[in-house]
């Protein structure tokens, strides 16, 4: 059984599509007994955090602490996998950027964020590759990204 609390620090109240995109990136990882946190939180409380932790003094959409960093631990048979703190105005200002809505940004921030917190990252070029596949396939699921057109030969 896996479990995580989704904390609405900043008051968005409009984030349904967090349980269901969470639950299926678990799925499809074969993710079981894993706990973790989302936290949806403002400008200042991200900038704080990303000057504090990762050294850089600016506001960032998503940032993830993974408690897995090297391996893979178990307390009580659970997997305690970490925290996802979501930036609320810098996802409305991506979802105008980019032309979708904000349903479609904050899922995909909150697969971003699991994918993560599960191992996965995006400095290499083929690991980029991989990780924003497995983000396209999981939006897909739910219709939150935009289908690419197929080629015809």
């Amino acid at each position: 059984m896996n479990k995580f609390d989704i904390i609405d620090e900043y008051g968005y109240k409009d984030y349904k599509i967090l349980d269901k995109v969470l639950k299926r990136t678990l799925k499809l990882e074969k993710v079981h007994n894993a706990l973790f946190s989302v936290v949806l939180v403002d400008e200042q409380t991200i900038q704080e955090l990303n000057r504090d932790y990762r050294k850089i003094d600016r506001v960032t959409d998503v940032i993830s602490f993974a408690f897995e960093d090297n391996d893979k631990k178990e307390y009580n048979k659970m997997r305690i996998l970490g925290d996802i703190y979501i930036c609320i105005p810098r996802m409305k200002q991506q979802a105008i950027e980019y032309g979708h809505s904000e349903t479609r940004e904050l899922a995909f921030l909150g697969v971003h964020g699991l994918l993560h917190l599960l191992g996965y990252d995006h400095m290499e070029k083929e690991d980029e590759e991989v990780m924003f596949g497995k983000q396209e396939l999981i939006l897909n699921g739910f219709n939150q990204t935009k289908r690419r057109k197929s080629r015809t030969n």
